[in-house]
């Protein structure tokens, strides 16, 4: 009798179907979600916690391709104007039906995000609505890639906003608390019910949900539980102890080892995502540095020197453990993208080059400053900033290393309150604007370079960006994104280093379904 209680008590704490039958996936990684305001911070696992709730007009298949998903279809009706039709039928979480007026407002409400949500809803323009199933966007430049940027906004309940004083997202840099960051309530296919930051975040599958009608779960898990779990040696024991069924980021050095236990299983593909290095290039005197009254980061030799001291090889082969791609392109995925081949050149590995350059800005002594990395963000992001640090100690620099988790990372960095720092972008579309635009234009009032951490400025780069934002013609398109790469490369904008590999582990039997992204999507996850 002891036992039966213990294991109802166990069920009702995390919040477990004690139904028979009812199938409970658990899963883990190192970071905790940052907010539950799908408006307030655009980072890639923050975003998959948020799309269990919330959906778009459009989302991302098994191959990544786009698909309908609240929209059922659309078309390029004017050289500016988009037409979606809505799917009819779809409640929210609360019963209310689901209507062109939530997607007005929901796409009103991103552009007053203060992170990049601002700059997709600006790239998809004026919504208004036709009838309660039809809208209609008015974009400013013709949208080459329109079903992409909407895929991007998420849609929430109006009345639900208006009810809980949330019409406008989070100011999450200046850790602004609202009902919207510890209460979701969308049309997705789970219900949230419990989030416990830094402990667990609990949810539930929606019986109500369209998709079911339509086929669309494949899966057989009715709970899901989530557990951040910042220590590695920690995630993949209750991994192999049976406690987690499923591990995001399992530590690249056990990949070898985890690939020949038959309990375990491997996901393995390369990650759509650029993983490289900003430093401030736009104030006079720069922040955290023992350089007075001036600001070295401005001069492209001291860019180039930091970015030749770089021995990108024994990144890979010694802290990535071979799970890297390295590259000299700063997009997401140039294969994809369509970059050719004869662009991915990297400068030179050369410690002499490197001191040589820096005696010629004037710094023959070097000169000191703080590199700022998150430490649950990216694969052995701390890691790889100990390591270039270290590379660049050998020419003189002294580089102080500051790294903190991703959830005080983020408000800093869109402080811009960082001399150097290392930022991951991609997830998504393999579409050049999808970098260029929000990370690599300077910045505006209408979203370009929100995440442009360092305000580099290159004035031929903004012009080039702005007019390929609105080419529809695709071989014109593709001249200019090569344009823009190779001015990037030439004025070492950033320093581009790596895609990752993105290995995932899970229990024998349990099955997932692996993705460029590296989300994961439980509509298609099945256990034992």
């Amino acid at each position: 009798m002891k036992n039966n209680f213990r294991v109802l008590l166990l069920c009702a704490l995390l919040g477990i179907s004690a139904a028979a039958g009812a199938k409970n996936f658990r899963w883990a990684s190192q970071g905790d979600a940052a907010t539950l305001d799908p408006h307030s911070q655009n980072e890639t696992f923050n975003n998959s916690i948020n799309e269990l709730v919330y959906e778009g007009l459009t989302t991302r298949g098994k191959k990544m391709e786009i698909i309908p998903l609240l929209a059922t279809s659309w078309a390029n009706t004017a050289p500016t104007k988009w037409t979606f039709n809505l799917r009819r039928g779809v409640k929210f979480h609360d019963g209310s039906a689901f209507t062109a007026d939530d997607v007005v407002f929901s796409f009103n409400r991103a552009r007053e995000s203060g992170v990049t949500f601002k700059t997709y809803s600006n790239q998809a323009g004026i919504a208004r609505k036709i009838d309660d199933y039809t809208v209609e966007f008015t974009t400013p430049v013709p949208n080459p890639v329109m079903p992409d940027t909407v895929a991007s906004i998420y849609i929430m309940s109006r009345a639900w906003c208006e009810k809980n004083n949330v019409l406008k997202p989070q100011d999450f840099k200046n850790k602004e608390e609202t009902y919207a960051v510890r209460h979701a309530m969308g049309t997705g296919a789970y219900k949230l019910t419990i989030w416990d930051q830094g402990v667990k975040i609990l949810h539930q599958k929606n019986p109500d949900w369209w998709g079911l009608k339509e086929g669309l779960y494949e899966g057989n898990v009715d709970t899901l539980e989530y557990r951040p779990v910042a220590n590695a040696a920690t995630r993949m024991a209750a991994l192999k102890s049976g406690q987690v069924d499923f591990v995001l980021d399992p530590p690249v050095q056990d990949v070898p080892r985890l690939r020949e236990d038959k309990d375990l299983k491997v996901w393995e593909g390369s990650e759509n995502r650029i993983i490289f290095l900003g430093f401030d290039q736009g104030r006079n005197e720069l922040l955290y540095s023992d350089v007075k009254g001036k600001n070295p980061f401005k001069d492209r030799r001291v860019r180039l020197a930091l970015y030749q001291a770089i021995d990108i090889s024994a990144i890979k082969t010694q802290v990535m453990r071979g799970l890297s791609v390295p590259t000299g392109i700063a997009l997401q995925d140039p294969k994809i993208g369509g970059v050719p081949d004869s662009l991915d050149l990297r400068y030179p590995y050369d410690p002499a080059k490197s001191k040589q350059l820096l005696a010629e800005a004037g710094y023959p002594n070097g000169f000191g400053f703080t590199l700022t990395c998150p430490n649950d963000r990216y694969i052995n992001d701390e890691k790889i900033c100990v390591a270039v640090s270290a590379m660049w100690a050998r020419i003189g620099l002294n580089v102080k290393v500051e790294t903190m988790p991703k959830s005080q990372y983020f408000p800093r960095a869109e402080k811009h309150d960082v001399s150097a720092y290392m930022l991951g972008w991609g997830g998504g579309s393999s579409d050049a604007i999808f970098v260029l635009k929000p990370v690599m234009h300077s910045r505006d009032d209408k979203g370009s370079g929100a995440a442009n951490y360092g305000d580099a400025k290159n004035e031929e780069l903004d012009a080039l960006i702005d007019k390929l934002e609105g080419e529809m013609n695709r071989d014109e398109r593709q001249k200019m994104i090569n344009r823009a790469v190779k001015l990037m490369q030439d004025d070492v904008y950033v320093i581009p280093l790596h895609r990752q590999v993105i290995p995932w582990v899970s229990r024998k039997g349990v099955s997932v379904v692996h993705r460029s992204g590296n989300t994961l999507n439980p509509i298609w996850v099945k256990v034992p």
